[in-house]
């Protein structure tokens, strides 16, 4: 257990406060040498685990964006064809046989590397590979991603098997947009990110900020966890939290009042209709609540 605390403290130095569950995983993650499966709401820090993490080990941070049509080749590899192109016709002065000619052009030279091969073939030290929102993948860019994330190996047809040089400390996010496959589930350790608790929210505001004032930041808070409650388009995760409280700051704000916080919703909330809501509601009634 002293490593985990270790751990926990050593991200709290970085600037993450991390709760016991996920210290502990991440201790997992590497003592295992597993893959880590982030899963919570848009907005709670999963992706900042993988940047914090980068930071702890001394390593580099490799991100793979996921969207919707993502194929293997935008994400793992691309052959330079205009340099392959012009390799072929001086090899055809050199009269070298076709063979040959293939061997040439299809080798490392002329790869262009996507995250996921830079990952793979890092020369130095593992890096962290994020793998961010996969949910917004197909299940197809699912199947491919499996035998990365169990033999930590990657198949080039080209170029047959390329196995990782230093295994990479691997962290998928997902916001849940659609279910994943057991497949890639199981090839994982998982943990969900939840809404962080009064105390410790209150506690990262502090750590971002620590010249706020104690009032206005416990009163921010608690004005968060209630627009979490109602029936917002896009609830406030903490990176809006931190933003309001900057905002109210640069605002010259130093108490918790109406004027600031009506004129300034647009730092906590990202639509014209959750912001309707909100006044509709009630922006004093809310402010009460918070007292």
């Amino acid at each position: 257990m002293q490593e985990i605390h270790a751990l926990a403290r050593a991200c709290d130095a970085l600037g993450y406060v991390v709760e016991d569950e996920l210290a502990t995983v991440l201790y997992l993650m590497l003592r295992l040498e597993k893959p880590l499966l982030l899963e919570g709401n848009p907005g709670v820090g999963k992706t900042e685990v993988a940047q914090i993490m980068a930071a702890y080990l001394e390593t580099d941070l490799i991100r793979l964006q996921c969207y919707e049509g993502l194929d293997a080749h935008a994400a793992l590899y691309e052959w330079n064809y205009q340099k392959q192109l012009l390799a072929i016709k001086i090899n055809e002065q050199s009269g070298l046989h076709a063979e040959e000619q293939e061997a040439r052009i299809f080798g490392e030279a002329y790869l262009l590397k996507r995250p996921l091969l830079q990952a793979i073939t890092a020369p130095d030290r593992a890096p962290v590979l994020l793998i961010d929102e996969v949910d917004r993948a197909d299940e197809e860019f699912e199947a491919f991603l499996l035998e990365l994330l169990s033999a930590y190996q990657i198949s080039i047809p080209e170029m047959g098997t390329i196995r990782a040089t230093h295994k990479p400390v691997v962290i998928l996010t997902s916001n849940r947009t659609r279910e994943l496959s057991d497949a890639l589930k199981r090839r994982c350790l998982y943990h969900w990110v939840d809404y962080p608790p009064f105390e410790r929210e209150l506690k990262i505001i502090h750590k971002h900020l620590p010249d706020i004032d104690d009032e206005l930041a416990t009163r921010l808070v608690r004005f968060v966890e209630q627009l979490r409650t109602m029936r917002l388009d896009k609830a406030p995760g903490i990176a809006e939290t931190i933003d309001w409280a900057r905002s109210l700051l640069a605002l010259g704000a130093t108490r918790f009042e109406e004027p600031y916080v009506s004129r300034s919703l647009g730092a906590v909330l990202k639509s014209d209709a959750d912001i309707r809501a909100v006044r509709e509601h009630g922006v004093e009634a809310l402010l009460e609540s918070t007292r």
